[in-house]
């Protein structure tokens, strides 16, 4: 049997049986901009980094950003593998839930403020953007059926695939198992039955999780709890005195990566966030750096003026 038939039937095992939850729980209290910790992993012979993220909580994008020198197909027996579980969290909302488009994640705050658990998930592909803005959780379903508009019955024929007007709870339903319905066109978050596609731009424009993280989220939220979509591809944060840059890949109103003016947006952010960059000896060198890598991680990029 060769290698990536190996690795190929090894990584559809472990999507099959595996009940892991993707989700990684960090403590948190208002006002602290960073949560988690880098951590490496040796990768065995059979590992991917679809099959390291699925045990570690990571999606594909992400491990690949992450770790722009290694074969994410073969990483090769007892490579180093890192694992992006520090983030800087996106500025704006710390209730409910959090979305930020080019990190593929999902962040929930615990109701009672003292915990973040954060999720990768699946967003909208090339043609069907998922959007940004603030909306709320209007319902919610276990075991749905899907009613998928006529665009996506139209997208599926142009395939030569047929869709039918409804589809059943099942293994079969994109849907998977749970969905959330916001208050935003037929936007929804839920399940899926392709995990392959956890952290990549696969979806209609829903936000799509893993089936063992949807369902842990969903008893979670309650009717009404809101829901901040940003696109934040760089992102800032204080942390133990110092301030650390975070760098996605830009993606364009499409959804897209695109290349936008990166340093022109970092002197842009670096103005609006004033309140973390005063007082700060910024290391320009570095930050050029950050942004030209993308790699998905806090890097610190500025220390204390001292007197």
């Amino acid at each position: 049997m060769s290698t990536m038939i190996r690795c190929c039937a090894g990584l559809l095992l472990l999507l099959l049986l595996s009940p892991s939850l993707l989700a990684r729980e960090y403590p948190w209290q208002p006002g602290n901009h960073l949560v988690g910790e880098l951590f490496h992993v040796p990768a065995r012979f059979e590992d991917t980094f679809h099959l390291l993220g699925k045990k570690h909580g990571y999606g594909y994008l992400e491990l690949l950003a992450a770790n722009p020198d290694i074969d994410p197909w073969l990483p090769g027996e007892g490579t180093a593998v890192l694992m992006p579980g520090q983030h800087v969290l996106p500025h704006g909302a710390t209730q409910g839930i959090l979305i930020n488009l080019p990190e593929f994640r999902l962040y929930f705050f615990s109701p009672e403020g003292d915990s973040v658990v954060t999720y990768p998930i699946g967003i909208g592909r090339e043609g069907w953007a998922s959007p940004t803005g603030e909306t709320q959780v209007r319902y919610k379903e276990a075991n749905p059926r899907w009613f998928p508009p006529q665009s996506i019955i139209e997208d599926y024929a142009l395939r030569g695939e047929h869709l039918p007007r409804m589809v059943p709870p099942g293994p079969e339903n994109p849907l998977g198992a749970y969905k959330m319905n916001l208050a935003m066109g037929a936007y929804v978050i839920h399940g899926t039955n392709k995990p392959f596609g956890i952290g990549m731009r696969v979806s209609s424009g829903c936000f799509r999780l893993d089936n063992n993280d949807i369902g842990e989220l969903f008893p979670q939220v309650p009717l009404g709890t809101p829901v901040t979509i940003v696109n934040q591809p760089f992102k800032l944060g204080i942390h133990q005195g110092a301030l650390y840059l975070e760098a996605h890949t830009p993606l364009d109103e499409h959804g897209l990566p695109t290349a936008l003016d990166r340093f022109a947006a970092i002197r842009d952010l670096m103005s609006e966030r004033a309140e973390l960059t005063y007082g700060m000896r910024l290391d320009w060198a570095r930050i050029r750096e950050v942004v030209d890598a993308a790699e998905g991680v806090p890097v610190k990029i500025g220390e204390p003026l001292r007197l």
